[in-house]
């Protein structure tokens, strides 16, 4: 399928969007990037994701920088003035954007590690969202200091489906948090919970450069094609 790509604004926000060149309202998906930003592997995801008929739009957690122009120590100290409530915000009219002026007909959200948290604590608070699709969410039971809310506790707020991705070596998350997710998650009325777990994988191992480890590579392989299945599922 051919697609369209461009970076669009959104009031005083800024976004990369793909999507498929035919006209008419289908499925969108909202994409929360980790460290990276809007670096070339997510503009990658978004493409793809395109090429399936689903309108992806990429939100800009550090305003243009990404790993493109940037180092990761760079957008780290970025990263250490965010504010929860800010960037939340933010990501609403992303999805209003969406559901609105894009004519989505229905539209999940996807992040990764710091897009990870984000997507559950977004999808808490919205519920027009279909599905979440969390991989490595960066949700520690201890809080950052730029962290307002706990992604754990706020999870069973959460009544779309959920596919949650983690990686069993992962430095950033203990085991025991990722199964205090679990059950938060599975606690909640409604909404299915999908997990998958892969032993030996390190935290953001569907970032391209972390696949020279055959763990990360192999978690990534396994991974990538059954999260595109669930959105499928999810949001058409």
């Amino acid at each position: 399928m051919s697609i369209e790509t461009s970076t669009v604004s959104v009031g005083d926000l800024s976004a990369y969007l793909a999507r498929p060149a035919s006209a008419g309202a289908g499925p969108g998906l909202l994409l929360l990037p980790m460290i990276t930003g809007i670096g070339e592997q997510i503009r990658a995801w978004a493409d793809e994701l395109a090429g399936r008929g689903i309108t992806a739009l990429v939100w800009d957690p550090f305003k243009g920088r990404s790993t493109d122009n940037s180092t990761r120590d760079e957008l780290a100290e970025l990263m250490s003035g965010f504010d929860d409530d800010a960037l939340l915000a933010e990501q609403v009219a992303l999805l209003d954007h969406l559901l609105g002026e894009l004519g989505c007909s229905k539209a999940g959200v996807i992040g990764w590690c710091l897009g990870g948290r984000f997507a559950l604590l977004l999808a808490a608070r919205d519920h027009r969202l279909a599905s979440v699709t969390a991989y490595h969410p960066t949700t520690p039971s201890e809080l950052r200091p730029h962290h307002t809310y706990d992604a754990i506790a706020e999870a069973a707020a959460i009544t779309a489906p959920v596919l949650v991705v983690y990686p069993g070596s992962d430095a950033a998350v203990p085991v025991a948090d990722f199964e205090a997710l679990q059950t938060s998650l599975q606690g909640r009325a409604t909404g299915a919970t999908i997990t998958q777990f892969y032993p030996g994988a390190e935290h953001g191992f569907t970032d391209s450069s972390r696949q020279d480890k055959q763990v990360n590579a192999d978690a990534y392989k396994l991974s990538w094609p059954t999260g595109l299945s669930f959105i499928e599922a999810t949001i058409r």
